[in-house]
């Protein structure tokens, strides 16, 4: 077979692993570039690409390809800049896996539609998955239960109710119970709401006096999954209409899930008959999760906006965020968000901007002491080099050596680029300070990287990056 048709068949094989929404962020622009003596060399457009799957996912990739192919012996990465822009003979069409993954995101909300009187599905989120909750070692047994209770409604953990603080993911959990239900028993009738929702329709109901049709409406549902149960504390007209739906819920065999920020015994102002019943079946923890935990929820994230962010600046993120999952994600849509306006990359100090904006933290940080007021000063060609080098991840000694390969050509014309149109250098300096390379090949690269700034989105965004680093 030929390479794109390998190629083809490789990711395919790849996609039930590691997701249809990876393959198109990661492999959109890859090729196998050629098959020599056992080894294959796969093109990727950026070094920040290389570097994910040579982390994550080469051991996968090698095995696909021996699977395949039984004459691989060995898997070669290799960037190839202009895979990002240019046609390839050897490209396949990876919008297949785009729609693919789409399809498969609109069909979650609508399996089956079952209304009760307007209300059910409207409220789920398609991306609230147990499948995409990501437990770690401290959440195992909430997922679990959640798991259990899905594939078991009535039957296991009822009522399962889930406790912990704002934003770890309990939300997340619920509604991932109520649409694995969906899933599993499409003829069932869920519904999911929010304790405050539940209240406004008890007192406009009080108000029309439609009472009766109120407690007949929630009282014929399979699944009834009520999220922040603390909000009822103190209403009395909600908690005796929550106590008899409850109860008839309950007698009926029909699964109840709910969610508060403490544990029942807990709960201010709530009626000891519903603490009773609401601690009866099976209570369940939502800790924050651990380092690994968080840097893995940063790199689904990343997969689901197929986004790709150096893994250091996702590091630094799991590892000074750690208040909530909702915080980490803020924190990570912002850096993106603030990136893609400004048409750069993420970087650690983007980052540490964005997490004392949104968690007003100190500029000195977990694992590394970041100064974010302060631009790099920028003096010499050294300066620069050094910059360039740390963001592209290159030895400083390829970037100024006889190195000619594609990961580090780009940077050295890029710093180049930028001694020459941030310090005003001659070209001759410049060459100097490149193993004394002669003014022409310095006024190659710094026309090379001026013209590219006009057509190539990526060089743009890295040269817009190194540029904010520098304070230019």
């Amino acid at each position: 077979m030929d390479n794109k048709t390998l190629w083809e068949g490789v990711l395919t094989r790849l996609a039930p692993q590691i997701g249809k929404t990876t393959i198109f962020s990661l492999f959109k622009d890859s090729i196998i570039k050629n098959i020599e003596h056992g080894v294959v060399t796969v093109g990727v457009p950026t070094p920040i690409t290389l570097n994910f799957i040579r982390d994550r996912h080469e051991i996968r990739l090698l095995q696909a390809l021996k699977d395949l192919c039984s004459e691989v012996k060995q898997l070669k990465l290799e960037v190839m800049g202009s895979l990002a822009d240019n046609e390839h003979p050897y490209k396949i069409d990876i919008k297949l896996f785009q729609d693919l993954n789409a399809r498969k995101i609109r069909k979650l909300p609508n399996k089956k539609e079952v209304m009760i009187d307007g209300i059910r599905s409207k409220m789920f989120n398609p991306r609230y998955t147990l499948d995409n909750f990501i437990p770690g070692q401290e959440n195992q047994l909430s997922h679990a239960a959640c798991k259990a209770v899905a594939a078991k409604p009535g039957d296991i953990y009822n009522p399962l109710f889930l406790y912990g603080d704002t934003g770890l993911g309990k939300t997340h959990l619920l509604q991932g119970v109520g649409l694995e239900i969906l899933k599993n028993f499409p003829d069932k009738n869920v519904v999911y709401m929010t304790s405050e929702r539940f209240m406004n329709e008890i007192v406009a109901a009080i108000g029309k006096k439609h009472t009766a049709s109120f407690k007949e409406k929630y009282r014929k549902v399979d699944c009834f999954i009520v999220d922040d149960v603390q909000f009822f504390g103190n209403k009395a007209s909600t908690q005796q209409e929550f106590f008899h739906t409850f109860n008839e819920l309950y007698d009926a065999g029909k699964q109840i899930v709910m969610s508060s920020d403490k544990p029942p015994r807990e709960l201010d102002g709530l009626e000891e008959r519903l603490k009773s019943r609401f601690g009866m079946g099976m209570v369940v923890e939502v800790l924050l999760p651990d380092y690994e935990t968080r840097l893995a929820i940063l790199n689904e994230k990343c997969r689901e906006h197929q986004t790709l962010i150096d893994p250091e600046v996702l590091e630094f993120i799991a590892f000074n965020v750690h208040r909530s999952v909702r915080e980490l994600e803020g924190i990570l849509i912002k850096t993106m968000a603030e990136a893609k306006l400004a048409e750069t990359t993420p970087t650690i100090k983007s980052a540490a901007r964005a997490i004392r904006t949104l968690s007003q933290d100190e500029t000195t940080f977990k694992g590394i002491a970041v100064d974010i007021d302060k631009s790099v000063v920028v003096r010499s060609c050294d300066d620069v080099i050094d910059i360039v080098a740390d963001y592209f991840k290159v030895p400083k000694t390829d970037l100024i050596g006889a190195n000619r390969r594609k990961e580090v050509m780009v940077p050295r014309q890029i710093s180049m680029y930028l001694i020459r149109h941030v310090l005003d250098q001659s070209y001759e300096t410049i060459g100097e300070s490149f193993s004394g390379r002669n003014h022409t090949t310095v006024l190659h690269a710094y026309n090379k990287i001026a013209t590219e700034l006009e057509k190539d989105t990526r060089i743009k965004r890295d040269v817009n990056a190194l540029l904010k680093e520098m304070g230019v």
